[in-house]
């Protein structure tokens, strides 16, 4: 019987590169559809988050979350966690993963894979709207695929634009959202809010729109003319589409039909433009995400 391997952040971190990832992402899309399952259990304010998918041809994982909100007043994370990776040939345990390590290049790379497939390949301007952890690891994300693009920042509170723009040289601060998402050939947008903050009147023909933060059924970061005008992707409609609210929403109020929606990745030969579409992709997220994820970061650490 093999040892599992422990891969944690830093050393996990270093065999990685985003372009490989999204190849992988797409690859992993090709193999059949993937069953998955989530577990919750709480205490008061306390959550654990069991996350569970197996894909025939690639494996199973676990990824498990203990969210502990208090944990901020004591001086520690308030999420911990980690992912058991599993043999699809007989279910042995391969390898212990960082949980942080998969969910930051889970969550980037699930958007760097549809700006690839739906932006313009010229694109030189991008924005982010939200200063949090997700908005930096945005910026590498990005930066790989769009090696020439300059960034700016937009965040209710200027100082934490001031923050993240602290950290990246050459990121500018937007004072204007509006302004700053006209001058935007990418918006991506990775906040918490639940009423919407991008307005579809702002945006412009060619434009490619990516929103991650909302991820509850209460939750939406764009309004309903911005899903009007653009060509809506997502990672995967059954777990976007009547669970998340970012298109919920619109649905259960008939704003769009199911039929709004182009595509997922498991169709993603249908991911495509012409130059004058706005297109907006939903980053769900997903435990199948998480799964192809960790399979990419155990072949890597292997090969490296």
């Amino acid at each position: 019987m093999n040892t599992p391997v422990i891969i944690p952040f830093d050393q996990g971190e270093a065999q990685l590169d985003w372009l490989e990832l999204t190849a992988a992402l797409e690859a992993g899309h090709l193999l059949p559809k993937a069953e998955i399952a989530d577990t919750f259990l709480y205490r008061g304010k306390d959550t654990l988050l069991n996350r569970a998918a197996w894909i025939d041809g690639m494996g199973l994982a676990v990824k498990s979350a203990t969210i502990f909100p208090g944990n901020a007043a004591l001086g520690m994370p308030g999420v911990n966690g980690a992912v058991c990776l599993f043999s699809d040939r007989d279910g042995g345990l391969e390898a212990y993963i960082d949980f942080h390590l998969v969910t930051k290049w889970k969550t980037a790379g699930d958007s760097l894979l549809a700006a690839r497939k739906l932006a313009r390949p010229d694109s030189r301007e991008i924005l982010i709207v939200g200063a949090g952890t997700v908005a930096g690891t945005l910026i590498e994300a990005y930066s790989a695929a769009f090696p020439a693009a300059r960034f700016a920042v937009w965040n209710r509170t200027r100082a934490g634009a001031e923050r993240l723009a602290a950290k990246f040289p050459g990121v500018r601060v937007a004072d204007d959202l509006e302004a700053a998402v006209t001058q935007a050939d990418i918006i991506t947008c990775a906040t918490m809010t639940t009423a919407p903050v991008l307005r579809g009147d702002w945006l412009r023909p060619g434009q490619h729109v990516d929103l991650i933060g909302a991820y509850r059924p209460d939750m939406r970061e764009a309004d309903d003319t911005a899903l009007l005008r653009s060509r809506v992707h997502v990672d995967n409609i059954d777990t976007v589409l009547g669970h998340i609210g970012e298109l919920k929403i619109p649905l259960a109020q008939g704003v769009i039909s199911h039929d709004h929606v182009v595509a997922d990745y498991y169709n993603l030969s249908a991911f495509r433009r012409t130059p004058e579409d706005i297109t907006l992709f939903k980053n769900g997220g997903g435990a199948h995400l998480d799964l192809m994820v960790s399979r990419y970061i155990l072949d890597q650490w292997r090969t490296r």
